[in-house]
């Protein structure tokens, strides 16, 4: 869960800076295709609220008892979720194999559905804010799913960041992270920050990339975009006023490169390719 703001933010986004994303919703975002109506708005609010509440409980589940089987009722309690705010999921070429296996996965960012979709999509562990480990529901979600917390904002904080992604490759966990550094409405993406390939690097892990975008009638939609200083409560209610919204998740062939042994080139060479890989799959807006 990457994108949730500070407390001290009143859950807004932090202003566009260099590097970060240009796009913000009276630029980025469209009307709808088709918008449902408030019997339906309503509805989904409600499932939505339920699956939260299944979630939460089975957060509270023992792991040390139940770590297995609470990880896949986990990712399913995900996907109530995403289909109670009425996100269908297409997964063309399917879900690869990725339990045992260390496996950096890289994926473009566009919403904070993103790792709800990708929670109830693979046992991958996501990258998030140490702050956000703070609020107890967000805690109690993320527990569930042995989520990372790192200093994303504190370059001190970067190295014990690498250091732990790598340990959790080692180990043969599958590691999902953003490094666009930021979410981008879905008409364009931004370049991906090198940094985090170190672990992958270091872990002599897989890299596989992940395009993933959204979509109405068959045509790119930015309706789920999570962007500017726009609250997520705003977002939210207009995914939820959304009909027909389909989230399309692409699963990439593994990254293949021959490292030279110099750590800055190697990850660089890696962000470059991974990179390329998912704007080609994306293709044009």
């Amino acid at each position: 869960m990457t994108t949730v703001r500070d407390q001290d933010h009143r859950h807004e986004r932090p202003p566009s800076g260099p590097g970060l994303s240009p796009c913000t919703p009276d630029a980025c975002v469209r009307p709808p295709v088709a918008a449902a109506g408030p019997v339906r708005r309503a509805a989904r609010l409600l499932g939505c609220a339920l699956a939260l509440g299944a979630a939460l409980t089975l957060s509270a589940m023992p792991a040390r008892r139940a770590g297995a089987l609470r990880a896949r009722l986990a990712r399913r309690a995900m996907g109530l979720i995403v289909r109670a705010l009425g996100i269908t999921v297409r997964i063309p070429g399917g879900v690869p194999a990725l339990d045992g296996h260390g496996t950096l996965l890289v994926s473009n960012h566009i919403s904070w559905a993103d790792p709800l979709i990708m929670a109830a999509l693979t046992p991958a562990r996501q990258l998030a804010k140490r702050d956000i480990g703070r609020w107890p529901l967000i805690r109690s979600l993320a527990a569930a799913h042995r989520t990372l917390f790192i200093d994303k904002d504190r370059s001190a904080g970067l190295p014990a960041a690498i250091t732990a992604v790598a340990a959790a490759l080692r180990d043969g966990d599958a590691v999902l992270a953003y490094p666009e550094g930021t979410t981008w409405c879905g008409q364009a993406m931004g370049a991906f920050h090198p940094a985090l390939f170190q672990a992958a690097v270091e872990a002599g892990a897989t890299v596989r990339p992940v395009a993933l975008r959204y979509r109405e009638a068959g045509a790119p939609s930015t309706r789920a975009a999570w962007i500017g200083v726009e609250s997520l409560p705003v977002s939210l209610l207009r995914v939820v006023a959304t009909r027909n919204l389909v989230a399309e998740v692409t699963f990439l062939p593994p990254v293949r490169l021959e490292l030279t042994g110099r750590p800055r080139a190697d990850r660089a060479a890696l962000a470059a390719l991974t990179e390329s890989r998912v704007r080609d799959a994306l293709g044009p807006a």
